[in-house]
């Protein structure tokens, strides 16, 4: 198991449209493997393979508590059975602490592969409903800030700028305190 680098706003490689799984191979399976623990080790809900530069069909959710139960949606169709929309609270790893409101169909039907390759036909709402729109639109190369207005798209730019900043910064500080190996 690896973490993976999670590509951040506005990186252009997050616009790329993601490709069919054309099989279910041990690649495949670690490369989900590797994506739930990035997700959970970044205290995400969800996670697109687009989001750490693998443009494939592939999400991986996990809505427990517990963070003990996670999903696998291969080759995803989901399909709206509601007209009416809900704003929901989005926030996303690619664009961290930066979160807003969105608009999405609050009941959908989910078609998709598991990590098994069996096929998954359910109808889902409320926040898993959200959760799967929002990483389906990363394998389409849209990103949720996409659907707020210019000005918080600007800010949002900029937030995940300092927030990146601070991390390399604290990322250094943490180096500088490791013990160093001595040079032989």
């Amino acid at each position: 198991m690896a973490l993976l680098p999670i590509l951040s706003y506005p990186d252009p490689r997050l616009r790329t449209i993601a490709t069919p799984v054309k099989e279910v191979t041990a690649e495949i399976k670690t490369l989900i493997t590797d994506m739930i623990e990035t997700m959970y080790e970044a205290q995400g809900i969800g996670l697109a393979a687009s989001q750490v530069d693998r443009h494939i069909q592939l999400i991986v959710i996990d809505l427990s508590e517990d963070k003990d139960s996670p999903r696998v949606f291969i080759n995803p169709k989901v399909t709206p059975l509601v007209e009416e929309k809900q704003s929901y609270e989005e926030g996303c790893l690619s664009v961290p602490d930066v979160y807003d409101k969105v608009e999405r169909p609050n009941k959908v039907r989910i078609e998709a592969l598991d990590q098994d390759g069996n096929a998954i036909d359910e109808e889902v709402e409320g926040l898993l409903a959200v959760c799967i729109q929002h990483e389906m639109d990363h394998l389409s190369g849209v990103i949720f800030v996409d659907y707020l207005s210019r000005l918080k798209q600007t800010r949002a730019r900029d937030k995940v700028r300092k927030v990146l900043k601070i991390r390399e910064k604290q990322g250094e500080q943490v180096a500088e305190k490791e013990p160093q190996p001595a040079n032989s």
